[in-house]
């Protein structure tokens, strides 16, 4: 990893096990996202950059990320280490209900790089509320994913469609999209 300000930290978003429960969420895309989101980590706990890992805790009794179910746990390449901080969450924001904010302004963090699960529901409610709370944030597309969805009259929408059309609305407003070569390429 090239040069990144010490203020910049990488927040991994729910990357868990139940995520991986093809029948209960469907079709995925981006097959890759782990393997980025992995290379990502590595290159930041190399160069001892911030890293903060959230984990949702579902309230909802049928749900795999529901704490005390196996697909609550994070995926195994992408856990924290002790000296990383994992915020645990029940809603789609990792900044409702948990002391993220407070905590990166006590830290001078001042720039996010986030990755995670799903595209379309947390990582896009926690990159708005980023932005909104004026972090300078950069999304890394290829290393965030989500399933296909069905709007609510009947209309199939593709894994990729809500990927790309999410990105796309991110983009500019909340933040900076790049892909995870353009990232560790990056130079300050």
């Amino acid at each position: 990893m090239t040069k990144h300000h010490s203020n910049t930290a990488l927040l991994i978003i729910d990357v868990q096990e139940g995520l991986d429960h093809p029948t209960y969420w469907g079709k995925r895309n981006n097959p890759d996202a782990e393997k980025n989101m992995e290379a990502l980590l590595q290159a930041w706990r190399a160069a001892q950059r911030p890293v903060i890992h959230i984990q949702h805790h579902s309230t909802s009794p049928k749900s795999p990320l529901r704490p005390g179910q196996s697909g609550n746990n994070i995926k195994p390449a992408l856990r924290p280490l002790d000296t990383e901080p994992l915020y645990g969450k029940t809603v789609n924001s990792a900044f409702i209900g948990t002391t993220l904010e407070t905590d990166l302004h006590e830290k001078g963090i001042t720039d996010l790089v986030i990755v995670g699960l799903t595209t379309d529901h947390c990582v896009s409610t926690s990159t708005r509320m980023a932005g909104n709370l004026g972090f300078n944030v950069t999304l890394v597309g290829d290393a965030t994913a989500t399933f296909d969805r069905t709007a609510p009259d009947g209309t199939y929408i593709s894994a990729e469609t809500m990927h790309q059309i999410n990105l796309a609305s991110l983009h500019d407003e909340f933040c900076t999209v790049k892909n995870t070569a353009e990232v560790l390429e990056r130079k300050q």
